[in-house]
């Protein structure tokens, strides 16, 4: 687990870009935090890491929406909201597998109401807001030989 504080906008920034060094395609970046916690801000800073041109938004009401990317080996960034999804079959209906096998990442807002429905090793960014209008941005790893490279995330 490593930590960072944002107390801005472009902090959050870094941190997310910065972040984008530790993900391989096929990897999910499950979301927590309260509204209003910087979770599509964040996405927003690692879709522009990889060279996203489209403008990103929530995908609350569509569920998810694909983003392509100018990186070399990310292709594609999925943006997903588990927020008012119903049930798991909602997922898998959006091919999400498909896309992640083919090279793309999923953050997914939300994600911690189905953390187990992606079947592969997870990366869990965690924003909270802190007593100053700042955010703490938490991140943790389902897989341990990453664990390093977290650490260093968390030093810069």
């Amino acid at each position: 687990m490593s930590t960072r504080h944002a107390t801005s906008l472009d902090d959050t920034r870094r941190a997310a870009a910065d972040f984008m060094t530790l993900l391989a395609p096929g990897d999910v970046v499950i979301l927590v935090g309260d509204l209003g916690a910087g979770k599509t801000a964040f996405t927003q800073a690692a879709a522009a890491a990889l060279g996203v041109r489209e403008r990103v938004t929530s995908p609350t009401f569509t569920i998810a929406h694909p983003y392509a990317t100018t990186h070399s080996v990310v292709k594609e960034l999925v943006h997903v909201d588990l927020y008012r999804t119903s049930s798991l079959a909602e997922l898998f209906d959006l091919g999400l597998d498909e896309q992640l096998d083919a090279g793309a990442v999923a953050f997914v807002e939300w994600g911690d109401l189905a953390p187990d429905a992606f079947g592969r090793p997870s990366w869990f960014v965690t924003l909270t807001v802190d007593g100053n209008e700042g955010r703490v941005i938490t991140v943790t790893t389902t897989d341990a030989a990453r664990e390093s490279a977290l650490n260093e995330w968390g030093n810069a």
